[in-house]
């Protein structure tokens, strides 16, 4: 039995290391060899007021789109789940939609509409709402805007399979019992889906960890999120060193997230 599953994962095994593992120990290699053996490329990652600025930066930013990502989520998933027809259609529409469209094409219709010149702006100025338009773009608002309706769909998933396996008969003996709507729902409902509210906020951060393009078109540099400093000390500013540091770190810290959350699944003790 054991032979037939290496058989069957063999494949996949390979492909992961060749696409993978490969690729990432090279990573390593660089950060310890360039430009001179040793760990000061992981000194200066730890240390560089700048570098550290980017991780704080990313850090808050991907606090706050995991929070915003995961209540907007919530919200649609109870309409998907526990909505009449109608409502189910339309929100299982609004969840697929946008895995149609890419990520490129999001963030520059977030930037048509956001930017100076953009419709909102302009429509405000227009109906004398503003006299001189707001800054939304090129700035944390933007980014956390772009990323936060890209990882939306994401979350839904996790919080749809928890919001399923709910018993029913909890719900109607905690009515039987006199509790009203809002009680039951935040005092049965929502501690019966922490389990998903938990598996949705760490999939949305750590995708959000790993955000490029929103960031970078959405942001316009001045909120720069360490896959763009990485992407910029590779490219722009060649330092492969300190570049495979950063992506070390992150990775570390993406792993250390992941044995975390299974930890917490699994329960004290197991």
């Amino acid at each position: 039995m054991i032979r037939y599953r290496l058989l069957l994962l063999g494949p996949l095994l390979v492909f992961l290391a060749a696409t993978y593992l490969i690729p990432f120990l090279g990573i390593v290699r660089w950060s310890v060899t360039l430009p001179e053996p040793g760990l000061g490329q992981y000194r200066a990652a730890l240390t560089d007021p700048l570098v550290t600025g980017v991780i704080w930066r990313t850090l808050r930013i991907c606090a706050t789109v995991t929070v915003i990502s995961v209540a907007a989520a919530y919200a649609i998933t109870l309409v998907w789940v526990r909505g009449g027809s109608v409502a189910r259609a339309l929100s299982e529409l609004c969840i697929l939609i946008p895995f149609w469209i890419s990520v490129l094409t999001r963030a520059f219709g977030w930037l048509s509409l956001l930017s100076n010149r953009g419709l909102l702006n302009t429509w405000a100025q227009q109906l004398g709402i503003l006299s001189e338009p707001l800054a939304m773009v090129r700035n944390e608002f933007g980014v956390v805007v772009g990323m936060v309706h890209y990882l939306i769909p994401f979350a839904v998933f996790p919080l749809a399979s928890a919001m399923r396996a709910v018993d029913e008969r909890v719900l109607l003996a905690a009515r039987g019992m006199g509790a009203g709507r809002v009680r039951i729902f935040w005092q049965v409902f929502v501690p019966m889906t922490t389990g998903g509210i938990l598996g949705a906020a760490l999939l949305v951060f750590v995708f959000a960890l790993g955000f490029f393009v929103t960031p970078a078109l959405l942001g316009g540099g001045n909120s720069v999120m360490v896959a763009e400093l990485i992407w910029l000390r590779i490219f722009q500013s060649p330092n492969w060193g300190l570049g495979g540091a950063i992506s070390v770190i992150l990775m570390a810290g993406i792993a250390l997230l992941m044995l975390a959350g299974r930890r917490f699944a699994k329960g004290p003790g197991q």
